[in-house]
């Protein structure tokens, strides 16, 4: 492949809703452009950017791929990215490399969740955006009707520069909108024609939403178009790149891409429309690691080298591949580079531009470029690779924060290991996911997006690492504590035969007021009623008890224990026997001072469209939740709550279930309190089970 410079570069993001057709349009696209010699098709699982075993079976896209096309001596960097919500990270680090964003939307479904999600992401990052309307050969697709949503969505500023025609019932053309020229589609090519009959009222009203659009983008075109002056062909272009590049002008263009229909028209408009890599990003800031601060670098060739990586790629059997995009400076192979975060020198033995799972050797990569370096041994996802001379950082991407999380019971002996070992591989390739061994419950915790994206890791750990996995709701770390003050005694004594054991106790126990505290110890003997020796060895019984209390084998905490008085054998009396006193008073005591279960207690933010916000609060009430307040953040309505860490497990997969995938939330714990009396008893009786099903031995 040719070598290209930044001026002769796009990098497109192609999002859109899951479904809308766009790993069909990379497909068109490189067939179009040569590289193919037939289409592949999703359902029959032989694209080139859903190579991964998991896609192939699941017939949808679960990871971001590169798809670069020659055409018209330009190169386009196309990133096929996932529609399903579970693998948002992927589109963020598309987004992150990307210099436009082309949102398909279907012409049937028109604007759905996944269109709304696209067209965020982008405005979040000030991405240029096109919008390319894809199945215009279904029988239910309707232009006007999209164009109508977008509009209403992302505002009047949409130029659709297309009008379709059909001819006996089939999508066979357009009407340029800008020129006022027909277009028909013959052989996979378009040819010159008339503006058919009677859609001289379509092709006006389309021209004069591209009249007023362009007219926003300069100050002279705005003068023009309110003294009603015509707009020139080239101004109404110019206009249109002008609007692209500021976002204020997103245009709209349509086509089929599986009977290859409009896709011409679309790499053309790409590069006569889109923004060059140089473009969109002439300078970049970042962190100059020497002096800790932030300064600005210009992304040219003759700069010192700076390159992000994005995305890796973990494969048991080919080894980790660096993707990368390189924002300043020239790459060459066989020449070290230095990792700014890891501070190693890093060998580059061979350079590859990615098409799907194929790795195309190259002998250097330019400004604005992407591609992939493999067997890096200190670079991971978020680093940046530059020149030594000039070590900095590039801005991280902002990943969605994994708030789903499922306990991974392992159904092989042993495989507890294996499952750390298996996961941190998938880590490195999927920054959305987490994975930690609880501490108290010693289960293996992994979090995620949603249950697909769990689903998948599951099965990457079976067919990839033959490990068995079955994934069960995580054990809630519940609490025991006290409500009551009450004194007790407790008594050891065994005799069998020379010495003996002697201990005793009396002790008062109480609330301490502190639930972050497990226990406070104090003793207030006089008169040598229990030697000073064995206050470690009393306190010491108290320590032991409190990590699983007598109500439920929960820890307790809050609890405050002072040893009062008791009585002493002078020969039988040992450590132990007064532990073993402490452990029968605090277990005599702990029953006898009104014990409860308390339960955590999470604080939700909610941010919906103003149309759910009695739905979540519906929803809340039901969850046992308490309303802390809500108010306008941005297009949304965010909503606070304090709920039951119990009832919120699985709000991830309910939220968007809600919501149709509109909403999102953050979660933290915040304390814990005592729980409802039904609650409590269900908790105990559930926890007995759970203990009983326990093997002992």
């Amino acid at each position: 492949m040719k070598i290209y410079s930044s001026s002769e570069l796009r990098n497109i993001a192609v999002l859109g809703h899951s479904g809308s057709g766009k790993t069909t349009i990379m497909e068109a696209a490189l067939n179009i452009a040569q590289v193919t010699s037939r289409m592949g098709r999703v359902e029959d699982g032989n694209t080139v950017s859903d190579y991964d075993a998991e896609e192939i079976r699941r017939k949808v896209s679960i990871s971001a791929s590169i798809i670069p096309i020659e055409w018209l001596d330009n190169k386009i960097n196309f990133i096929d990215t996932p529609g399903y919500f579970d693998f948002a990270g992927e589109v963020k680090e598309a987004l992150a490399v990307a210099d436009l964003a082309l949102i398909v939307v279907s012409a049937k479904s028109g604007v759905e969740v996944g269109t709304e999600k696209a067209w965020e992401y982008a405005t979040d990052l000030g991405l240029p955006k096109m919008i390319f309307v894809n199945g215009m050969d279904d029988e239910n697709a309707d232009l006007d009707k999209v164009i109508e949503e977008l509009k209403e969505k992302f505002g009047v500023s949409i130029a659709p520069l297309q009008v379709p025609f059909k001819e006996n019932g089939k999508f066979t053309g357009f009407v340029n909108a800008v020129k006022k020229e027909g277009r028909k589609y013959v052989n996979g090519r378009t040819e010159p024609c008339g503006v058919p009959e009677g859609m001289d009222g379509d092709v006006d009203a389309m021209h004069a939403m591209i009249l007023e659009a362009v007219a926003e983008t300069d100050e002279a075109l705005m003068e023009k178009f309110f003294n009603e002056e015509p707009f020139s062909v080239r101004e109404i272009q110019q206009g249109i790149r002008a609007g692209i590049l500021s976002g204020s002008v997103p245009p709209v263009f349509c086509g089929a891409a599986v009977i290859q229909i409009g896709e011409r028209v679309l790499l053309n408009s790409i590069i006569a429309y889109a923004p060059a890599a140089d473009q969109t990003r002439p300078s970049l800031k970042v962190m100059d690691l020497k002096s800790h601060t932030e300064i600005e670098i210009a992304c040219k060739e003759n700069e010192p080298l700076a390159a992000f990586v994005f995305k890796t790629i973990a494969d048991p059997y080919v080894g980790r591949l660096s993707l990368f995009r390189i924002f300043s400076g020239v790459m060459k192979k066989d020449t070290p580079i230095y990792n700014a975060q890891s501070e190693v020198m890093e060998k580059t033995a061979h350079l590859y531009v990615m098409r799907g799972k194929e790795q195309i050797e190259t002998d250097e990569l330019r400004t604005g470029d992407i591609g992939a370096i493999a067997k890096l041994q200190a670079t991971a996802t978020q680093n940046t690779l530059c020149a030594k001379e000039r070590p900095v950082a590039i801005k991280e991407i902002q990943f969605p924060e994994a708030l789903l999380s499922m306990a991974a019971i392992p159904r092989g002996k042993g495989d507890e290991d294996k499952i750390s070992q298996a996961i941190a591989k998938l880590l490195e390739e999927d920054k959305t996911i987490r994975f930690e061994i609880n501490k108290e419950t010693k289960q293996s915790l992994l979090y995620g997006q949603g249950d697909g994206q769990l689903d998948v890791v599951v099965c990457k750990l079976r067919n990839k690492y033959k490990i068995e996995v079955d994934l069960v709701t995580p054990i809630i770390p519940y609490r025991e504590m006290i409500k009551s003050k009450v004194r007790v005694q407790g008594k050891y004594k065994k005799q069998s035969g020379g010495h003996g054991q002697y201990g005793d106790v009396h002790m008062e126990f109480e609330p301490s007021g502190d639930l972050t505290t497990q226990y406070v110890f104090e003793e207030k003997i006089f008169g040598g009623s229990v030697p000073r020796q064995y206050f470690p060895a009393v306190e010491k019984g108290v320590q032991e008890c409190v990590k699983a209390g007598p109500l439920a084998a929960y820890p307790v905490v809050g609890i405050k224990a002072t040893l009062t008085d008791g009585s002493y054998h002078p020969v039988d009396s040992s450590e132990m026997a007064f532990k073993m006193a402490a452990t029968l008073a605090f277990k005599d005591g702990f029953i006898k001072a009104k014990p409860v279960i308390l339960e955590p207690i999470a604080r939700v933010d909610v941010w919906v469209p103003d149309e759910y916000t009695g739905d979540i609060m519906g929803d809340m009430n039901k969850r046992r939740g308490r309303i802390l307040g809500m108010g306008k953040e941005g297009a949304k309505q965010k909503i606070s709550v304090e709920v039951p860490m119990a009832e919120i497990f699985k709000y991830a997969t309910d939220l968007r279930s809600i919501t149709q995938g509109r909403g999102v939330f953050s979660m933290t714990f915040d304390r814990y309190e005592e729980a409802p009396p039904d609650v409590q008893q269900k908790v105990i009786e559930a926890r007995k089970k759970e203990l009983e099903a326990i093997p002992t031995g």
